[in-house]
C-alpha cells in the first residue's frame, strides 16, 4: 500500500475504537452461488426420461490387469498380514473452481492397471493375510443415475458435464478387481484396526488423498498406534511399491517403446518448428508446443514439463519458462518426454543446432558430452552397480576439464569425494530410474538403487551434459552460454543395455543430416538415417 493510500480506498477500515484493522476478527465470506440450474420436481423428472438405455455389455480385461494382479501378489508378500490403502488421489484445485486435470498417484496405477485420468478419489484396499491369498478390493464413486441431481448438476462428476462414468461392474470386468462404492471404504479402512490379538495393522500411501490419510490416521490414533509408529509404517510402504518397480515387467517395457517412440516423433517435429520458432518473439514456446502436440495427440501428454532451452537458457538445468527467443547460430536443448496413457513416460534430451550446424565451439563441447555418454553405455550391463555408470561419466567429464585447464589439481584429486572440481559443470547425476514416474523408483533404499547391481528389465537414462554458464569467467570467451545435454532411455538386458531412444541420432554428423532431411523432404522416421 502506498502511503497516500487509506484503508478506507482499499476497503480496510478501522473498528469502532480505532483498535487497528488487522486486529478485527475476520468474517469469512458465505459460500456464493452464482449458477442458477433448474431443481423443480417437473424439471427433474423430465431431464431423467427419454434416454436410450444404456448397453448391458461389459468392456473386456484391460491388458495391464494380469500385469497389476501379480504386482499385488509381490506387494502383499512383503507385507503379509497387512491391510495396505492406496488412494488414486483428489482432484486439485487451480483456480477457484477449476481444477487441474487429475492423473492417479503412480502405486495406485501400477497396482490396478488404470491410467489415464482414472479414478478420482479411488481406493484400492490391499487385505495381505499371512496364511492364504490377499484380496483387493477397489473403492470408487460409479456414475450417478439419470434421476440423480449429480447427473445434471455436478460440474466434477456428472454425465452431463464430464461424461458417463462407469459402472462398478464395468471396472471389475476391466481390472478383474472386486469393486465397491466409495461410500463403504470408511468400514473397510478401519475395521478391526489396531495392534493387539485379532487387529489389523493399516498402511496408507501418504500425499495422494488427504480425507484417505485422516480416515486411517484416526483409526489408528483411537486404537493407541503412536505417531511415529504410523509414520514408519508407511514410510516402509512407499519403499516397498518403488522398490517393486526396479525391475520392468513385459508389459511396463512394451509401454516404454511406444512412450519413446511418439517422443522421437516429437522430435521431428520440433527440428520442421524451427523456422517458425526463430520468427517468434517467444521462439522456445514454439518448440515446447510442437512436442506437447505429438504427445497429446498420440499419447496422454507429457511426461514432464517440456524444457525448451535455447542459447544461454540451455545452462539453467530445469527451464521451463520457454519464453526466450531460438536464435539462428545457437544451440535449443530440448528434454521431453510423451507420457502414454498407462502413464509409463519417457526422458530424452538431445540438444540441437538451431540452423542445422555445428559451430566448432558448439561441437568441442558436445564431443565431450557424447564422449561422456558413450563411456556410461560402455560400462552398462548386468553385474555392474547403477553408481558405476555415473562414474564412467564422470571420468571423461574430469580428463577433458583438466585438458582444458578448467580445473584444479590432478584429474584424481577432481574425482576424489573431496575435490569433484568438474562436477561444478555437471551438477546433476548421470542416470535415474524410469517408467511411470519420471524419476521412478525414488523412495527405493540406497542397496537397491544406487548401490545396486543392474538387472536385466531395469529401465534408466544415461543423461550426461555440461553447462558454461554466460557469466562463468572460468571459462574460455567462445564457450560461455553453450550448454550441452545428450540423453537416452536405457534397457537393461542379458548381456548388455538396449538404447531404446537410439532411433535419434546422437552424432553430430548425423544430427544434421537427419534436420536436413526433415527440413527439405519431411521425413517422419528419424531412425531412416541410422546405418
Amino acid at each position: 500500500m502506498s502511503d497516500d493510500e487509506s484503508a478506507e480506498t482499499v476497503g480496510l477500515e478501522a473498528p469502532e475504537g480505532g483498535a487497528p484493522a488487522e486486529a478485527a476478527a475476520v468474517t469469512q465470506p458465505e459460500e456464493v452461488e452464482h449458477r442458477e440450474r433448474p431443481n423443480s420436481p417437473a424439471f427433474r423428472k423430465f431431464i431423467a426420461a427419454g434416454w436410450a438405455p444404456r448397453s448391458d455389455e461389459l468392456p473386456a480385461p484391460l491388458v495391464s490387469s494380469a500385469f497389476a494382479a501379480v504386482r499385488r501378489d509381490q506387494v502383499a508378500a512383503a507385507l503379509p498380514g497387512e491391510r495396505l490403502v492406496l488412494p488414486a488421489g483428489e482432484f486439485r484445485v487451480r483456480s477457484n473452481d477449476t481444477d487441474y486435470k487429475f492423473r492417479p498417484h503412480s502405486a495406485f496405477a501400477h497396482l490396478t492397471g488404470l491410467g489415464t485420468d482414472r479414478e478420482p478419489d479411488a481406493v484400492l484396499v490391499l487385505e495381505s493375510s499371512p496364511t492364504g491369498p490377499s484380496t483387493a478390493t477397489l473403492f470408487f464413486r460409479p456414475r450417478a443415475e439419470r434421476d440423480t441431481e449429480e447427473f445434471y448438476a455436478n460440474a466434477r462428476y456428472g454425465e452431463l458435464w464430464v461424461g458417463v462414468r462407469p459402472s462398478l461392474a464395468e471396472v471389475a470386468a476391466e481390472t478383474g478387481l472386486t469393486c465397491r462404492h466409495l461410500d463403504e471404504l470408511e468400514e473397510a479402512v478401519t475395521k478391526d484396526v489396531g495392534s493387539g490379538d485379532g487387529a489389523v495393522s493399516v498402511r496408507v500411501v501418504r500425499g495422494a488423498d488427504s480425507s484417505v490419510e485422516d480416515l486411517v490416521n484416526g483409526a489408528r490414533e483411537a486404537a493407541g498406534v503412536s505417531e511415529d509408529d504410523a509414520k514408519a509404517a508407511d514410510v516402509e510402504l512407499a519403499r516397498v511399491l518403488s522398490e517393486l518397480r526396479l525391475i520392468k515387467d513385459a508389459y511396463e517395457i512394451h509401454e516404454m517403446r511406444r512412450a519413446i517412440d511418439i517422443t522421437a516423433r516429437g522430435f521431428a517435429d520440433i527440428v520442421r518448428a524451427l523456422p517458425a520458432a526463430t520468427a517468434a518473439v517467444r521462439g522456445e514456446r514454439v518448440v515446447e508446443t510442437a512436442f506437447d502436440a505429438r504427445a497429446r495427440q498420440e499419447g496422454n501428454g507429457v511426461g514432464y514439463d517440456t524444457i525448451a532451452a535455447s542459447g544461454p537458457h540451455a545452462c539453467t538445468l530445469h527451464w521451463i519458462r520457454n519464453d526466450g527467443p531460438v536464435r539462428d547460430g545457437d544451440l535449443v536443448l530440448v528434454d521431453a518426454g510423451a507420457e502414454v496413457d498407462s502413464l509409463y513416460t519417457a526422458d530424452v534430451t538431445r540438444t540441437l543446432p538451431v540452423n542445422g550446424r555445428f559451430s566448432d565451439a558448439q561441437l568441442r563441447v558436445y564431443q565431450v558430452v557424447l564422449e561422456a555418454a558413450d563411456a556410461a553405455f560402455d560400462v552398462a550391463r548386468p553385474g555392474v552397480k547403477f553408481r558405476d555408470v555415473h562414474a564412467a561419466a564422470m571420468k571423461v567429464i574430469a580428463e577433458r576439464m583438466h585438458e582444458w585447464g578448467l580445473i584444479p589439481g590432478t584429474v584424481e584429486e577432481s574425482l576424489d569425494k573431496e575435490g569433484q572440481f568438474h562436477r561444478r559443470w555437471m551438477v546433476h547425476g548421470t542416470s535415474h530410474h524410469l517408467g511411470i514416474d519420471v524419476h521412478d523408483c525414488a523412495q527405493a533404499r540406497k542397496e537397491m538403487y544406487l548401490d545396486a547391481e543392474l538387472a536385466p528389465g531395469m529401465i534408466f537414462t544415461i543423461e550426461p551434459g555440461l553447462y558454461f554458464g554466460p557469466s562463468d569467467e572460468l571459462v574460455p570467451e567462445e564457450l560461455r552460454g553453450i550448454g550441452v545435454r545428450i540423453e537416452d532411455d536405457v534397457l537393461v538386458t542379458e548381456d548388455g543395455c538396449e538404447n531404446l531412444s537410439g532411433m535419434l541420432p546422437r552424432q553430430p554428423v548425423e544430427i544434421e543430416a537427419w534436420m536436413a532431411s526433415l527440413e527439405v523432404t519431411g521425413r517422419a522416421d528419424p531412425s531412416a538415417l541410422r546405418a
